[in-house]
């Protein structure tokens, strides 16, 4: 057998959801404690047990040569709290395949150009940073945020809908190869994906990209900065906050079908901006429960969709003939992953590389 990557071990393991002692039950003559010290690189195992380790886990033998880093401290999660360790461990190897695949298809694939930067908070107010952006975007002060994938896919930034539990909602990193990726779950509402990718977008912008000391933030901190830039983003304070006093449910009805925002979000804007006193926003909080709208809040939000990732996946189905079998080979990934993840790659040279129009 060739040399196995204990790490790659670890990422199939979490991958299908499984602790040390999950899989080591499941592998005759292999204790938890054995297998803990093969994954730390501190012993090795007979080839018969990493045989069975191998099927058990159902990925083929070339996957476990790779490397897939994408490291952790990269990678920011919005989640709802008790979010069980174990669905958190595989829910982060998921969205490492598909840095790992993005990577892997650049080698045929050209990708759009990034074309946004980072920006130092020593040197930059987060409002500051959100109106460059828009002006970036060639938005207008008082004009809402209506093609929001578009924008950030032709400015270089790769979005994927994920379909996960409600207690996902979105996540930002960068591949080992560089590229910037949102992953969103595909199960929300539109406002709530809109300011999820705004979210997203702001994590990139002031604590991923050219920004060495990221592992330094706390993250409740990061939480809050990346809450700011979605709303200034979205939400331009000199434009909206003389709508924001006296606020009524029907008025955050209506600006919520301006803003395309969600009702919710307005009104923490208006908290925000000190438009309203605390008890005010207090009973307003109330009153969006009483009537539901915690739930499912009224007016249905436009929003446009993610396009490049399912472009590439259509080019090369309709240009290369690849059936599961051939992407599996190619990305040396099980056919239930290739299945679920939809992807598959072109044998092309890196001269000849295919550009995907959106």
């Amino acid at each position: 057998m060739h040399i196995i990557d204990h790490r790659q071990i670890i990422f199939a393991r979490e991958f299908r959801g499984l602790s040390q002692t999950d899989l080591s039950n499941r592998i005759d003559g292999l204790s938890q404690s054995n297998l803990s010290k093969f994954e730390k690189g501190l012993s090795v195992l007979s080839e018969e047990v990493l045989n069975k380790i191998i099927n058990e886990l159902d990925f083929p033998v070339s996957f476990f040569q790779k490397k897939i880093y994408n490291p952790i401290e990269n990678v920011h999660f919005r989640k709802r709290s008790g979010m069980p360790k174990k669905y958190e461990l595989a829910l982060t190897r998921e969205l490492k395949l598909y840095g790992y695949i993005i990577d892997s298809l650049s080698e045929s694939i050209e990708w759009p150009e990034f074309k946004l930067r980072g920006f130092d908070l020593e040197e930059y107010s987060i409002s500051s940073v959100a109106k460059k952006i828009r002006s970036v975007f060639l938005l207008k002060d008082d004009e809402p945020v209506t093609n929001i994938y578009n924008l950030l896919e032709r400015n270089g930034i790769i979005i994927i809908e994920h379909d996960a539990s409600e207690k996902f909602d979105g996540v930002s990193f960068v591949s080992d190869k560089g590229y910037k990726l949102i992953i969103l779950n595909k199960n929300f509402s539109n406002d709530r994906k809109r300011f999820t990718l705004s979210h997203e977008l702001g994590h990139l912008l002031l604590h991923i990209i050219d920004n060495p000391i990221l592992p330094l933030y706390r993250e409740d901190k990061k939480e809050s900065e990346a809450n700011e830039f979605a709303s200034s983003f979205l939400m331009p304070r000199d434009v909206i906050i003389d709508s924001l006093y006296n606020l009524t449910l029907r008025n955050l009805a209506e600006l919520k079908r301006y803003w395309q925002t969600s009702m919710a979000s307005i009104l923490r804007r208006a908290k925000d901006l000190n438009c309203i006193s605390p008890e005010r926003y207090q009973y307003l909080n109330i009153e969006l429960s009483r009537h539901g709208y915690k739930t499912q809040e009224p007016i249905e939000v436009t929003i446009d969709g993610p396009k490049l990732y399912k472009k590439a996946v259509q080019l090369f189905r309709e240009s290369f003939n690849y059936d599961e079998k051939d992407f599996a080979a190619d990305f040396s990934l099980p056919r239930d992953i290739t299945e679920k993840f939809l992807f598959q790659k072109a044998k092309v040279s890196q001269q000849n590389k295919l550009r995907v129009i959106l």
